[in-house]
């Protein structure tokens, strides 16, 4: 058989291989490694392999961790679990609730837009869904919500950290298509080729961002006028409003701040997004020390909870790594090429197939696992073909939002699982989101009609 084809074979057989040991429920991380290592072995011995081009990993991994860019991602993490166990988030939304309280929908509406906050202030998912789930979930079922549409609000507003700035997972993709973006440009004789910058992505996602919070909340008005009995009004009591004015001083400003000072130091070009993070997280800890929550205690689960989840990330990107370098070494990104460039409907089909195959491997595999995966494989493709790197890498935000939502292992279904009352079915949950879900691909589709919501704010913002 002709190496070149049965290199291209044993490709594709490794990227299924890949799928199929994850969802038997091995570490992602392993799994990418060890079926990478398991296909070397097997492509070595039929001569498509040549084991020398593992000698590049380790200065490859060692670029990743020394990389100032991606230095940012620990230091937005600990900004957010800081401001976490700070609990603004509790006050957002016990203040928010007063607020909206008197309306129909108004529960739903103060999560959503708390959400958005706690997105633009944190972007850790995980600690916003319990957060909120521990919060919001008991006050809505208690005034009568509809237990689907709680559900659906929490998870789905929980969510919005993947999409709206500074999301670790853009600073992520930023680096990823910057240096893709570079070696295509070169390889098509363009050798000044305009930069691709997580700045870029974070302007790029503003819009975005607000396009997805309105689709939320029109669909809580609309239930609202449509449904009232899924989501009544809950006036609060005279005696509990208090100086409502204050509390709405004390629980907005200061997150408000933190973001202004974090994103338009990005935008506005003052700072770099690793410096920004440092600003983050420092003014974190002081909005920690002014609610006299800053103790020994919280900055030690601060520190190991961050490092916990930036070992993960930077483990799965390791074993992603060794998958890319054999997937890429057998053939794997020619035959990629050869599918998407042949494709009827040019560009435009080749960045839908794309989507559309990163929404369906949502339902299995983590938005890191899939980012790191999918995109060394298919950007220089889609990039080749003169797509715009900034709105790819928006694109594919907001579609792997959905992962953290669909079923079997959409991680915000399990994070509000573990926080919901026990006599809350898993149903509830799981239906709840189907509507969020349905809003995502709208959002997509938006986008992938009007691309200037994502183009406009990075070219403006560049002058």
């Amino acid at each position: 058989m002709d190496p070149v084809l049965l290199g291209e074979i044993l490709a594709a057989l490794m990227f299924f291989g890949v799928i199929g040991f994850l969802m038997l429920g091995f570490p992602v991380a392993f799994t990418l490694a060890g079926v990478s290592l398991l296909f070397a072995g097997v492509g070595l011995s039929v001569g498509v392999f040549d084991p020398s081009n593992f000698g590049a990993l380790p200065n490859r991994y060692i670029g990743f961790m020394t990389n100032e860019v991606l230095v940012a991602v620990p230091l937005f993490i600990f900004m957010g679990v800081m401001l976490e166990r700070s609990q603004i988030a509790e006050q957002l939304l016990l203040t928010m609730g007063k607020m909206f309280g008197n309306m129909r929908g108004g529960l739903g509406i103060s999560v959503i837009l708390v959400g958005a906050m706690l997105a633009a202030s944190t972007g850790v998912v995980g600690a916003t869904v319990v957060t909120m789930g521990l919060i919001s979930l008991p006050a809505m079922l208690r005034a009568g919500y509809d237990p689907k549409l709680a559900t659906g609000v929490i998870c789905a507003s929980g969510t919005l950290g993947q999409i709206i700035p500074p999301s670790t997972v853009l600073i992520f993709m930023g680096d990823m298509l910057s240096g893709i973006n570079s070696q295509v440009q070169m390889a098509k004789g363009n050798f000044a080729p305009s930069p691709v910058s997580v700045g870029d992505l974070f302007a790029g996602a503003l819009l975005p961002g607000i396009l997805l919070v309105s689709l939320y909340l029109i669909f809580v008005l609309f239930k609202a006028a449509t449904d009232p009995a899924s989501c009544p009004a809950t006036p609060v009591p005279p005696e509990e409003k208090g100086d409502l004015l204050r509390e709405i001083l004390v629980a907005l400003v200061p997150p408000m701040l933190l973001i202004l000072a974090v994103l338009g130091s990005i935008l506005g070009g003052i700072a770099t997004p690793t410096e920004a993070a440092s600003v983050g997280a420092v003014g974190a800890m002081i909005l920690a020390a002014l609610r006299w929550r800053l103790s020994f205690t919280i900055l030690r689960e601060t520190v190991i909870a961050t490092a916990t989840i930036t070992s993960m990330v930077f483990v799965i990107l390791l074993g992603a790594s060794v998958f890319s370098v054999v997937f890429r070494m057998m053939g794997g990104d020619n035959l990629v090429h050869e599918f998407l460039s042949n494709l009827p409907g040019g560009t435009l089909a080749a960045v839908a197939v794309v989507m559309l195959i990163m929404f369906f491997l949502g339902f299995i595999l983590d938005t890191f696992e899939i980012i790191f995966i999918v995109i060394p494989i298919t950007a220089p493709v889609l990039l080749a073909l003169d797509v715009d790197p900034v709105w790819l890498g928006v694109l594919v935000g907001v579609n792997l939002q959905t992962s953290f939502l669909t079923p079997p292992f959409g991680f915000a279904l399990f994070y509000l699982r573990g926080v919901a009352p026990a006599d809350l079915p898993t149903s509830a949950i799981y239906k709840g989101i189907l509507p969020f879900v349905l809003l995502q691909i709208v959002a997509i589709a938006i986008l992938f009609i009007f691309p200037g919501i994502v183009t406009w704010l990075p070219r403006l913002v560049a002058g």
